[in-house]
This record gives C-alpha cells, structure tokens and sequence, in this order.
C-alpha cells in the first residue's frame, strides 16, 4: 500500500539537512520496480523531462469499485527515479478521484524538495504529475470497463 501525504512528509522530517533528504530521495528511486525493456518506449515517454523517463498507466478496480491507477515508471536519472518513487508512493494503487484531488506539488513543497530543484528537473516533475493525472482523468472518463492499455489518453 502506498503511504498517506501524512506518512511521506513525516519520513522526511527525520531528515535534517537537504544532504540527507536528497540521498533518501535517491535510495528511494534505487528501490523502484524495474520496468521491462517493451515497456521503455517512445510511447510511454513523459515530454517536458530533461532526463528520459518512461511511464505505465493502467486502469484497475478499486476495493470501492471506482477506477483506480496503477503506474510503472522509469528514467535514466537518479535524482528523477527518485521523484518518480515519491510519485509512486502517492498515487500507485489509488482511486483515479484521489489522484485527480492531490495537489503533488504542494506535497514536494511539505517536503522541502520543491526549493531544491533545479527549474529544468520541476518542470520534468510537474510533467509526470500533469501525465499521472491526465491518466487518472482518462480512467474516469472510461469507467470501469476494463484495464487501460497505459499508453498517454
């Protein structure tokens, strides 16, 4: 099960110094599923990234028989890996309506990331969160008929 907002912001605030934050962000990204190679393709590359990152998409039914996300994702860099597990803890396994009502740029902000990345790698962020979401507006649009192919809607 993902972590609540709550738990995330409360993990980093073992943290005392942005040093030790960024290394927990990286081991983060170490401990990602990795992707198959098919599923690393132009397809399911995320546009806005300075770094390549690949996203997975697809549509399930939740315990509350609502649509609910489940996402895969990659990229070539680790600092990236990390916020995708961040993204990852937020939004994998829950419902399209949860996904679509996160603010994940305020929670970077409760944080504390959000002051430590570079323009290039926010705008690479809010591009995988703008991508999650049109994901998770695409899984309500569609209902629940059925698991989505993962490719962009």
């Amino acid at each position: 099960m993902s972590m609540t907002v709550d738990e995330l912001v409360e993990n980093f605030e073992f943290f005392d110094d942005w040093e030790d934050r960024y290394a927990y962000v990286i081991d983060m990204g170490k401990k990602l599923a990795p992707m198959a190679d098919d599923e690393m393709v132009e397809a399911n590359k995320v546009r806005g990234c300075m770094s390549q990152v690949w996203l997975v998409s697809e549509t399930g039914v939740g315990d509350d028989g609502a649509p609910s996300l489940y996402l895969r994702a990659n990229s070539d860099a680790f600092i990236v890996k990390g916020l995708i597990a961040i993204l990852l803890e937020l939004f994998d396994g829950q419902p399209a309506r949860y996904v679509l009502e996160t603010d994940a740029i305020a929670v970077m902000g409760r944080i504390g990331l959000d002051q430590h990345l570079s323009p290039n790698r926010r705008n690479g962020l809010v591009a995988m969160v703008e991508r999650i979401k049109a994901h998770a507006a695409a899984a309500l649009e569609e209902g629940t008929s059925g698991a989505s192919s993962g490719q962009a809607h």
